[in-house]
């Protein structure tokens, strides 16, 4: 991380989960419209357009909960545990489904003046959309606007990183596992 006189924001990028208690028929549509727009985006119809717009805001804005989504619950637990351990304030941004958004979390950052802004990811694995491409896009889109703010996305990992961690973390929970046998 930058030298601890510059203030600095750390923006924890993660996936998101629809909401277990969101409207099933509600979620279809969701996922149909989407879907088409994926395929080819000029083929939604404008009403068809203005509805997925409201279906995502809406599934965004959905209450949270450990029960209902436990990704997001699991997502404020890694972020307190981040800020706890950088010592500087961690916002959390969704790719899709949750609020904020990536870029939302961003803007938010950005009011706390800081020198630099940090972005991470635990979406470890090279190739996906969300941290190829989304995560780097709404980055591009906030600079921009702030050109004062030092922006750093930290990713993608090396495999020996990625790997190291994995044999790590599975070592120290088997070891503990067998502790309690």
């Amino acid at each position: 991380m930058a030298k601890k006189d510059k203030k600095q924001v750390i923006v924890l990028a993660m996936h998101g989960v629809p909401p277990k208690d969101f409207p099933r028929l509600e979620l279809m549509e969701y996922f149909r419209l989407s879907f088409k727009a994926e395929e080819n985006p000029s083929s939604l119809s404008p009403a068809e357009r203005i509805r997925l717009d409201e279906l995502e805001k809406k599934m965004r804005s959905w209450p949270r909960n450990e029960g209902n989504d436990p990704f997001y619950a699991g997502s404020i637990k890694i972020a307190r545990a981040l800020a706890s351990l950088a010592g500087c304030e961690v916002i959390l941004g969704f790719n899709e489904f949750c609020s904020p958004s990536v870029e939302e979390a961003l803007e938010l950052a950005c009011l706390r003046q800081p020198e630099i802004i940090f972005v991470l990811t635990p979406m470890l694995t090279p190739g996906g959309e969300h941290a190829a491409q989304e995560i780097p896009a709404s980055i591009d889109k906030v600079k921009a606007r702030h050109p004062e703010i030092e922006f750093f996305y930290a990713w993608p990992f090396e495999p020996e990183e990625i790997a190291s961690f994995l044999l790590t973390t599975g070592k120290k929970k088997f070891d503990q596992a067998k502790k309690l046998e």
